[in-house]
């Protein structure tokens, strides 16, 4: 047989797709040409894969080899196509059965000795064969660990050429590490990070903790005001030790994430934790949502089922703030470009914190250095749409020297953690049989089923409309924020004194933006 053909995948976004490598060998003239919308290094594996099969002790006889990748319309980018263009191009020559390629993936990149080394994404295209009825991927051992994270899916991990070959020729398979399951494969109990600050080290700033809570339970967006060192930065790093522990199919959602940008840990790739991840504001666009000429994940994804820090927020620049209104609306973020659509997960939750002016003292008259047009102008760079998707807005004051002083118990991230988790499993059985997996979550629809007011709420909250001169989104909001405050106080119906508190958070906004 002078002719073969070999499944394996390329990665578009964060999804795969699969590319049939189809090797011809046959007599003429010495050549070794590829064609099928390739990129530049897919084009050198050419040199590659002709040393890696000479050095691995195979014969390569002077024919004319042509490889096509498959389909055409599809960019074939990265070295993923090193190891099937090599098993394709031995099965043509006859020295792999071609039977024992059938319901079969085939990924990794070849070294000029015949070493088989690790590719990002493997996780997807595992998941995608799984789904297609491929019982078999032949991959990387180093992605080994990750490719085992798929239930059902026979994963060999190879670490040369020749074993890839031996494994063909003769089931020769090493055994592949266990990644690690939850039992039953529900729930992933794992401990936080031991760099995590405890809100028990945060001294005063009671109101900041008690925004921070309910921004959790919920999955509310969170903004913080106030003057350097009143410990807004550290309460955003107290707010990774609170977050709810991830189920399997979440675990499993940002773990193909950060499969795809190469970011998992060979000995563990299961990502057991919610992210937290932190931005300095000289972030561009493409680095906050995604992009490039072939787009990939950017930080809002990779905060998906997490959280997105901004730390001094009108530091960053406006039009880098204003892309971001569109995920924090339908938690996801399309990308388009002439050759094809990109869609990205974006199910995060914003935390942001920010000084009240350019000096950090207004509005103390006696410390405070700027002018009005200074402040105006830095509170201008964050807009008022902006402003209507944040839930929680809160002011942290200057630290008293009584609060750093006491002695008194302070309660510690794990007693917080309780009621965050004992208030998302209320959202998550209310919620059940539907899409949504937190309050945050809710739409109009939603909102009039879950969220309904009795005679003496609903007279507040128009009287809350006309007064705060709010948006319909900020109305919206105010109710999600108000039903995340019952389900933290054990309340079925939400209650005027929940509405309170909700439009208690939203009345700093207007202290700076609206006079």
């Amino acid at each position: 047989m002078s002719f073969n053909t070999v499944l394996s995948a390329a990665i578009e976004g964060i999804k795969a797709e699969f590319v049939r490598v189809e090797a011809d060998v046959s007599n003429g003239l010495p050549v070794f040409h590829m064609v099928g919308y390739l990129s530049s290094e897919v084009k050198e594996a050419g040199e590659r894969v002709r040393t890696a099969i000479k050095n691995s002790g195979y014969e390569y006889p002077a024919k004319r080899t042509v490889i096509n990748l498959s389909p055409a319309t599809l960019r074939k980018r990265g070295a993923s196509f090193d190891l099937p263009i090599a098993v394709s191009i031995l099965a043509s020559l006859g020295q792999i059965p071609a039977g024992r390629m059938e319901k079969c993936l085939i990924i990794g990149e070849l070294s000029l000795n015949g070493r088989v080394r690790k590719v990002p994404g493997i996780l997807p295209v595992v998941m995608e064969a799984m789904e297609h009825g491929i019982t078999r991927c032949i991959i990387p051992m180093e992605n080994a660990a990750e490719g085992a994270l798929v239930k059902g899916m026979q994963i060999v991990g190879v670490e040369s050429l020749q074993g890839a070959v031996d494994f063909l020729r003769k089931g020769v398979q090493v055994q592949c590490a266990d990644p690690g399951r939850s039992s039953g494969g529900e729930r992933i109990l794992s401990g936080t990070d031991g760099n995590i600050p405890d809100f028990s080290e945060l001294r005063g700033q009671e109101n900041v903790k008690r925004a921070a809570e309910i921004a959790v339970s919920g999955g509310h967006n969170l903004l913080m005001i106030g003057p350097p060192g009143s410990g807004k930065s550290m309460t955003a790093k107290c707010i990774a030790g609170i977050l709810p522990p991830l189920d399997m199919k979440e675990s499993m959602e940002i773990t193909k994430i950060y499969s795809v940008l190469g970011l998992l840990k060979d000995e563990s790739p299961l990502i057991r934790t919610r992210p937290f991840r932190e931005v300095h504001h000289t972030a561009t666009r493409a680095a906050l949502i995604g992009g490039g000429v072939i787009p990939r994940p950017g930080e809002i994804s990779l905060a998906h089922k997490g959280v997105l820090f901004l730390d001094e927020l009108p530091e960053f620049r406006k039009n880098v703030l204003e892309v971001l209104r569109q995920p924090l609306e339908e938690r996801s973020i399309r990308i388009s470009r002439t050759y094809g659509n990109y869609a990205f997960p974006a199910d995060f939750m914003l935390v942001a914190a920010m000084n009240p002016c350019p000096c950090g003292s207004y509005p103390d008259p006696e410390k405070c250095t700027c002018t009005p047009a200074q402040i105006q102008m830095y509170l201008s760079r964050i807009s008022q749409p902006f402003l209507d998707r944040i839930d929680l807005c809160v002011e942290a004051p200057k630290i008293r020297y009584k609060d750093l002083t006491e002695t008194r118990r302070v309660e510690c991230s794990e007693e917080i953690r309780k009621r965050v988790c004992t208030a998302r499993e209320i959202q998550k059985e209310r919620y059940q049989g539907t899409d949504i997996t937190t309050n945050s979550g809710l739409g109009h629809e939603e909102l009039k089923r879950y969220c309904w007011l009795g005679t003496a709420e609903s007279r507040l909250m128009e009287q809350a409309f006309i007064k705060m001169d709010l948006s319909v989104r900020g109305y919206y909001r105010i109710i999600k924020t108000a039903r995340t405050i019952a389900d933290l106080d054990g309340s079925e119906q939400i209650l005027e004194k929940h509405l309170h508190e909700a439009l208690g958070y939203r009345m700093i906004d207007r202290k700076y933006w609206r006079k």
